[in-house]
């Protein structure tokens, strides 16, 4: 049984630290896991954040559902600094969060400290990341879940993968297609999410 709550209070870190840590982890010529191939993942990976943050600006759609929100909620994010949906996706969670004036509390866990928490949330049988799950104010409910990618690039993924199975080749599609998306379809996800909750 996972203990949403305590792992939220007890492992959550904010963005910020989050960033730090990956940002500091990299000065050390290290990952937030062990593999080394995965620095040059996260190299980039800071670079896709970096841009994400800067440009971003949700759509008027989502911003009005956050403007509205009537429950505080507690957003978990599994999560590693080497998963490139992850750079892609997590500025929007914290351009949510911090559009949300309070009523959303944002925590990131790593996946690789946190296997029964990812185990619990797996996709399509694997520990795809990200995975965000919305939890109630007391952090003792999951309300929601959403991963790992926008459906829409899961199934062109799916179609990609019936062509190559190398990982550089899939990689540059993936960023490719989230370069020209501008995070508009997880963007149009994440408020059909909120709509339900508040619904």
């Amino acid at each position: 049984m996972v203990n949403y709550s305590e792992i939220f209070n007890a492992q959550g870190m904010d963005y910020q630290t989050y960033r730090a840590l990956v940002d500091q982890l990299l000065l050390e010529g290290k990952s937030t896991s062990e593999a080394s191939y995965d620095l040059h993942y996260t190299k980039m990976n800071v670079q896709r954040m970096t841009r994400v943050d800067k440009t971003v600006s949700l759509t008027d759609d989502l911003s009005s559902i956050i403007d509205h929100f009537e429950a505080n909620y507690k957003f978990l994010v599994i999560t590693e600094g080497w998963c490139g949906d992850a750079a892609q996706i997590i500025p929007v969670f914290n351009k949510i969060a911090v559009a949300s004036l309070g009523k959303i509390d944002l925590k990131f866990v790593l996946r690789d400290k946190n296997l029964p928490l990812i185990d619990a949330h797996l996709t399509n049988g694997g520990r795809a990341i990200p995975v965000l799950i919305v939890l109630n104010e007391a952090a003792d409910q999951v309300l929601a879940t959403w991963a790992p990618r926008p459906q829409v690039l899961q199934e062109l993924l799916k179609e990609w993968k019936k062509e190559t199975t190398e990982m550089p080749i899939l990689a540059e599609k993936l960023h490719s297609w989230y370069a020209k998306d501008k995070t508009q379809s997880t963007q149009t996800e994440l408020k059909m999410l909120l709509d339900r909750l508040e619904s």
